[in-house]
């Protein structure tokens, strides 16, 4: 099976239809196309595939979608906030350097191999931040060029250069 990647999140209904508000973190606002199967988190680990009848972007950041056997708001409501997954080659011609792309990658450090899956990113500031559990901690790992060697989208890796006693902090 080809590997899923977290696109984003349907933030909201649209309409009385059963459009949804679809935020995504892919950048650009011509990837989606009609016939495009979007698979929605409805329960952890379990994705559900809708596809799309209808997506017209209304920013570089949303859509507004219709999907097959959703035709009603109570309908559409009940995937509110959930997380949106699509195959791989979906984005391949999209520019991926967002490392919202990058939740579910392994983070590898050069001298301390694999550290865990990325949980989470957040940005704060103009700084992105990396969020794994190590050792039962929560660690924060900056993703900024200084630290970061390679991102690897087919492997679903990103490799760093953690600098001298960071994760110590955290471990302590």
């Amino acid at each position: 099976m080809q590997p899923m990647i977290r696109i984003g999140k349907i933030v909201a209904t649209h309409g009385l239809q059963g459009g949804m508000i679809f935020k995504h973190v892919a950048g650009e606002s011509n990837w989606l196309l009609q016939g495009a199967v979007l698979f929605v988190e409805v329960r952890k680990d379990s994705q559900i595939p809708y596809f799309v009848v209808t997506a017209k972007a209304s920013n570089h950041e949303e859509y507004i979608v219709t999907v097959e056997d959703i035709a009603t708001v109570e309908a559409a409501k009940k995937l509110v906030g959930k997380q949106v997954y699509v195959k791989e080659d979906v984005l391949k011609d999209v520019k991926n350097d967002t490392p919202l792309m990058w939740i579910g990658f392994n983070l590898v450090d050069r001298e301390k191999d694999g550290l865990g899956a990325i949980e989470d990113v957040l940005q704060t500031g103009h700084q992105w931040l990396a969020k794994l559990t190590i050792e039962g901690k929560e660690v924060l790992i900056p993703l900024v060029d200084d630290i970061l060697v390679e991102v690897n989208m087919r492997n679903k890796f990103v490799r760093v250069d953690l600098p001298e006693g960071l994760l110590e902090v955290y471990l302590q």
